[in-house]
């Protein structure tokens, strides 16, 4: 049986439920400390898929996600959840990158330390853009087959796919070659919760930048990098990588690499002052729609 190797693209993303105007900075991008953050939905849906995936064909998990250094509690929570290893891409050269740039630096990430991957899986989309560009322009520049809106994995072999995936008016199902990105839906399963088992192993798990913190846990410990060592050694340290660690052209990630920004936002709330009854008849219908132009609702 081939071991498959797999790895799933994770994102932590503010919680949008009750977002302010206060969500938005002054140069388009969104200010992340003014929300909760959260593991964005659909990805849990990828890395329940891919979990699914190990146990069946056999294989390994790996989860990477790119953000500030606190995008390393997504990453633990992907080890509650029983990822193999996670990977934390972190940088202030990746400050404000869109779409494009994300998509650029994740294509680096892959391709210089999973050059032999076989399936990659991301969410369909985040609910902080709801743009569902990252996974295909991701599987662009790795230049491998990509199928989206994926509900759930069919048959797999050593070359080849198949995969049921959601359509406007049902589903269909497709095959494809590996490597292969596939983007993920949230009716494709049910995620996992945490194994108390590895919750207690990974509750402890740092990065370079949680070393400080953690340090007055560990009394016998007086220097990061003897901490380091130590949890190196438990297998709880997380890895992190900078643009340079990835390959990653300065001119293609950041605000240098993003030619698109969110220019504002706006908080609707939508009121009713009572209702009104519309006669069944094609002339009730004509009046409706006019008065439905002339408030600009249609």
């Amino acid at each position: 049986m081939p071991e498959y190797k797999m790895v799933v693209l994770v994102k932590q993303v503010p919680d949008t439920k009750n977002i302010t105007g206060e969500a938005m900075k002054a140069d388009g991008t969104v200010n992340r400390a003014a929300l909760p953050a959260v593991f964005n939905p659909e990805d849990l849906h990828a890395l329940e898929m891919a979990l699914q995936v190990r146990e069946k064909y056999g294989g390994t998990v790996t989860v990477i996600s790119m953000g500030p250094p606190s995008a390393v509690e997504v990453l633990k929570d992907a080890l509650y959840r029983g990822a193999d290893r996670v990977f934390l891409i972190s940088d202030r050269a990746f400050a404000g990158s869109d779409t494009l740039a994300t998509s650029f630096a994740l294509k680096q990430a892959i391709q210089t330390k999973f050059p032999d991957v076989d399936i990659v899986f991301c969410g369909r989309q985040a609910i902080d853009g709801d743009t569902a560009q990252v996974g295909p322009q991701t599987a662009e520049k790795l230049d491998i087959a990509q199928v989206t809106y994926v509900e759930s994995i069919e048959h797999l072999e050593k070359k080849k796919i198949k995969v049921r995936k959601l359509i406007d008016d049902g589903s269909e199902i497709m095959e494809a070659p590996l490597p292969v990105l596939l983007t993920v839906t949230d009716t494709a399963n049910e995620p996992r919760p945490y194994m108390a088992k590895k919750l207690l192993k990974y509750r402890k798990a740092a990065t370079d930048f949680g070393l400080h913190e953690q340090l007055p846990k560990y009394p016998k410990f007086k220097e990061p990098e003897a901490l380091k060592k130590h949890l190196a050694g438990k297998g709880i340290f997380i890895e992190m990588w900078n643009a340079e660690d990835i390959g990653a052209d300065p001119g293609q990630i950041g605000f240098a690499g993003s030619p698109t920004m969110v220019k504002k936002i706006e908080s609707i709330t939508l009121t009713g002052t009572g209702f009104k009854e519309i006669p069944p008849t094609d002339e009730g219908i004509k009046d409706f729609v006019a008065e439905l132009i002339e408030d600009h609702v249609w």
